[in-house]
């Protein structure tokens, strides 16, 4: 089965029914996506497809239509995206395990809503755990890098 992965295209063979996550972790070597509760519900493995948050733990790889977009294909050697910039800037990862599908969530919110509200971000962050508890810096972050994209499209 051919899938595109960070803008690559990728021949792989695996059953139809193996979840996206491993397809990523073990058969292409994409470490990004983390394997944390395995039932859709910490946001660890959250990766783009088509530009949309999924669950690659949770999603069959034989259902995949589109694109995928792991944290290592969100920015680019030369610069990281905006999202990627304000995780640092703001000091964000404390352990870093959960980050990846942080920053992930985080970018697909600000795709569909430019100026997200505290309660905004907080739906849609809520769905990916932190057991470190980083919180306020994930909503600053979040905020500093709507703001950086709205500067940049001015």
């Amino acid at each position: 089965m051919r899938l595109k992965v960070n803008a690559k295209t990728h021949e792989v063979n695996v059953e139809d029914d193996m979840p996206l996550l491993w397809v990523l972790r073990d058969e292409l070597g994409i470490t990004g996506p983390k394997y944390g509760c395995g039932i859709a519900m910490c946001g660890a493995c959250t990766v783009h497809v088509d530009g949309g948050a999924v669950r690659s733990c949770s999603l069959r790889v034989g259902d995949v239509s589109g694109e995928v977009t792991t944290i290592e294909g969100l920015g680019s050697p030369e610069a990281m995206h905006a999202v990627q910039a304000a995780w640092v800037e703001h000091q964000v990862a404390q352990c870093g395990y959960c980050q990846s599908g942080q920053i992930m969530a985080a970018a697909s919110l600000l795709m569909v809503n430019g100026e997200p509200t505290d309660e905004d971000i907080d739906r849609t962050m809520s769905a990916n755990l932190c057991r470190c508890g980083t919180y306020p810096r994930i909503r600053a972050a979040v905020k500093a890098a709507a703001a950086k994209l709205r500067e940049r499209r001015s």
